[in-house]
């Protein structure tokens, strides 16, 4: 049963009731990364009440959008291939919302799977495709990534490692990847800081991850 009754026999009201719930699309969300521990999800939407987030995963389940899963002695959360059908919904809501960010307020923050979702959102395929294979160790906040880009193929992992050009940055490189500030520009002003590599990787980072504001 739905959380949720909008009354209405349309495909947009059945989606809505499914998942337009407060916190259900983050969580398939971050599930979209990997699956996750009930303790990772709380985790990662710090936010989220307890109850909340028990009642959410509930009805996600329910609607056969998760599953609970055995990996090595702990239950997992993980998406079903329904719910995977969902990722171009979330990376189109996520270019769509771009567009609306703005500055970031004091209290919000960054994390790892918000992150890499969205370095899925804005990576080129076809862009990456004309250029050299390239790692990037990325730390953006308390997120620590390494993003393997070769030719149209993207894998953002969690950690560290060896890269080709390393640099960290906060929320502000929102603006290198809407094109807002240029990559020599972003250098010069400490918004990136260039920690290992060539600064003028950042010029193909920019070229492969980008995203209109």
């Amino acid at each position: 049963m739905a959380a949720r009754d909008y009354g209405q026999y349309c495909g947009v009201t059945r989606a809505l009731e499914l998942v337009g719930e407060r916190w259900a699309l983050l969580i398939i969300r971050d599930l979209l990364v990997g699956p996750r521990r009930y303790g990772e999800l709380a985790a990662g939407l710090p936010r989220i009440p307890s109850n909340i987030l028990a009642a959410r995963l509930k009805e996600l389940q329910e609607a056969g959008i998760i599953r609970r899963a055995p990996r090595s002695r702990i239950i997992v959360y993980e998406l079903t291939p329904y719910g995977r059908e969902l990722e171009p919904v979330v990376l189109a809501l996520g270019t769509w919302g771009f567009k609306a960010m703005g500055e970031p307020r004091e209290e919000q923050i960054v994390t790892p799977d918000s992150m890499t979702m969205a370095l899925r959102t804005a990576f080129r395929p076809a862009v990456a495709a004309a250029l050299p294979a390239t790692v990037y160790g990325a730390h953006l906040g308390p997120a620590e990534l390494l993003i393997r880009v070769d030719g149209a193929a993207l894998d953002v992992a969690r950690g560290d490692g060896p890269a080709d050009l390393a640099f960290a940055a906060g929320p502000d490189i929102r603006r290198l990847i809407s094109g807002e500030l240029p990559p020599a520009r972003a250098i010069e002003t400490g918004v990136v800081e260039v920690l290992h590599g060539p600064g003028d990787l950042l010029d193909r980072f920019a070229n492969t991850f980008h995203l209109a504001a």
